[in-house]
C-alpha cells in the first residue's frame, strides 16, 4: 500500500479519536484503523501482532499506574491533600494556586502525567468550591498545563517517555543528566505565563475550611502505599529495572493489601480504571508499524540530524496535530539510531509541545472530559490561546536547558 493512502487512515483514525463522533470511545477508531490497515495489507497480521506486542511495558506501565490512582480516588487521598492544601493557603489565592502547582508537579512526577489530568482535576474542583473561589478554571488549568509540563521531570512522569525510549529508559542519574534543568526551566516558565495570564482572577480573598477531610483508615495505607511505590520507581529508574512490570505489580499489590486490610472488595478499583486507554494504544502501535513499513521513516530520517532546536520544536508541533502518544511512537523509530541529544530533544518536544492545543496529548483530552463532568467548558480555541502564549517559552527555554546540559 502507498505511504499517501496509510496516511490517509491514520489521519482519519486520529481525527476520530480527537473528535469521537457519536461519543464513541476514543479505542474504536484507533482500533478500526489498525484493522482496516491490516485488511489491506498494508501490514500483515502478525506484523500487527508483533506490534502489539512492543507495547507491553506500555500497558503495564498504565495498569499499575491506574489502579494506584484509582485507588487513591476512592479512599479519599486528593480530596484530603486538596482541603489541607486550602487551609495552607489561609485564604490567599495566589497561594493556593501556587500550592495546587506544586501537588500538581509532585503527583505528575510520581504517578505520571495521566493521574493528574484524570484523577487531581476533580480534587482541585472541589477544593475551588469549598474555597468559595468565583472561579474555578485558574486551579483547574494548572492540571491541564503542568501534566505535560513536569511530564519528563522523571522516566515514569509519562507513558510516552517509554515509548519514545522503546522500553528502555536511560537509568536515573543520565536521566536526570539531560533533563533535569530542562524540566525545572519548563516548570517555572509554565508557572509564571499561567500565573500572568490568570493573575485578575487571583486577588480575591478565599475561605478558610474550618476542619481538615479526615483521612480514613484505607487513605492512610493508600498514602503509604504510593509512597513505597514513588520510592521502588525511582530505585527501578536508577538502577534501570524494568519499570512497566515493577509498576503493574506495585498497583496491584497496593489494591490486594489495602483491600485485606480495610475488608473491601477490588472491584469497585478495577471498574473505575480506564481499560479502553489499552486498546487505544494497541492500535496506535499498528498504525506507526504500518507506517514505517510504508517508509514514512525512511522519509523522515534526515530529520533526526536537524539539531536540538529544531527536532524538539517540529516534534512538539506535530503532537499537536497527531496527538503526542502516535509522534512518540513515530519518534522510537526515527531516533533510534539517533545520538543522546537527539532523542532528549525528541522527548521534549513529544512531552511539553503539546501544551499548545486540547488534542496534543492523551492526558489534556481526558483533562477535558473531567472539566465537562464538572459542568465546566473550555473550548479548543480558548485553549489554543492560552496555550500559544503558554508553550512557546517553556519549550524554548526547556530546549535552552537541555543544550546546556549536554
Amino acid at each position: 500500500m502507498s505511504l499517501g493512502l496509510v496516511l490517509l487512515i491514520v489521519a482519519v483514525s486520529l481525527g476520530c479519536i480527537m473528535a469521537r463522533p457519536f461519543g464513541m470511545k476514543e479505542a474504536w477508531p484507533a482500533l478500526a484503523g489498525a484493522l482496516l490497515l491490516v485488511g489491506l495489507s498494508a501490514l500483515s497480521p502478525r506484523g500487527a501482532l508483533a506490534a502489539v506486542g512492543q507495547g507491553t511495558q506500555v500497558y503495564l506501565f498504565l495498569i499499575g499506574m491506574m489502579l494506584l490512582a484509582e485507588l487513591a480516588v476512592l479512599e479519599g487521598v486528593f480530596d484530603w491533600a486538596a482541603a489541607h492544601l486550602a487551609r495552607w493557603a489561609g485564604g490567599s489565592a495566589l497561594a493556593l494556586f501556587t500550592l495546587v502547582y506544586a501537588l500538581a508537579v509532585v503527583i505528575t512526577a510520581l504517578l505520571s502525567n495521566d493521574a493528574t489530568a484524570v484523577v487531581f482535576t476533580p480534587a482541585v474542583a472541589a477544593m475551588a468550591g469549598a474555597a468559595g473561589a468565583r472561579d474555578k478554571l485558574p486551579y483547574l488549568l494548572i492540571c491541564a498545563f503542568v501534566a505535560n509540563a513536569a511530564s519528563f521531570l522523571l522516566p515514569i512522569s509519562n507513558p510516552a517517555n517509554l515509548v519514545l525510549f522503546d522500553g528502555h529508559m536511560p537509568r536515573l542519574g543520565e536521566w536526570l543528566r539531560l533533563f533535569g534543568l530542562a524540566s525545572v526551566l519548563a516548570i517555572l516558565a509554565s508557572y509564571a505565563t499561567l500565573w500572568l495570564t490568570q493573575k485578575a482572577h487571583l486577588r480575591e480573598r478565599l475561605q478558610v475550611p474550618d476542619e481538615s477531610v479526615p483521612l480514613r483508615t484505607g487513605g492512610r495505607w493508600t498514602l503509604a502505599g504510593l509512597g513505597v511505590a514513588a520510592l521502588l520507581l525511582i530505585a527501578a529508574a536508577a538502577f534501570g529495572w524494568a519499570l512497566g512490570t515493577l509498576t503493574f505489580l506495585l498497583g496491584a499489590g497496593c489494591l490486594v493489601l489495602v483491600s485485606l486490610l480495610t475488608r473491601t472488595p477490588p472491584w469497585q478499583a478495577l471498574r473505575g480504571v480506564s481499560w479502553s486507554v489499552l486498546p487505544l494504544v494497541a492500535g496506535l502501535f499498528v498504525m506507526v508499524a504500518a507506517l514505517d513499513q510504508a517508509g514514512l521513516v525512511r522519509v523522515l530520517s534526515g530529520f533526526a540530524h536537524a539539531g536540538i532546536g529544531p527536532i524538539g520544536a517540529g516534534l512538539g508541533l506535530l503532537s499537536n496535530l497527531a496527538n503526542n502518544l502516535p509522534v512518540g511512537l513515530l519518534a522510537a523509530h526515527l531516533f533510534a539510531q539517533a545520538p543522546a541529544g537527539a532523542k532528549a530533544a525528541a522527548l521534549i518536544g513529544v512531552d511539553l509541545g503539546p501544551n499548545l492545543s486540547v488534542t496534543g496529548s492523551l492526558a489534556t483530552i481526558l483533562w477535558l472530559n473531567a472539566l465537562r463532568r464538572e459542568g465546566l467548558a473550555m473550548s479548543a480555541w480558548r485553549f489554543l490561546a492560552l496555550g500559544a502564549v503558554m508553550m512557546p517559552p517553556a519549550l524554548a527555554l526547556a530546549l535552552l536547558g537541555l543544550w546546556a546540559s549536554l
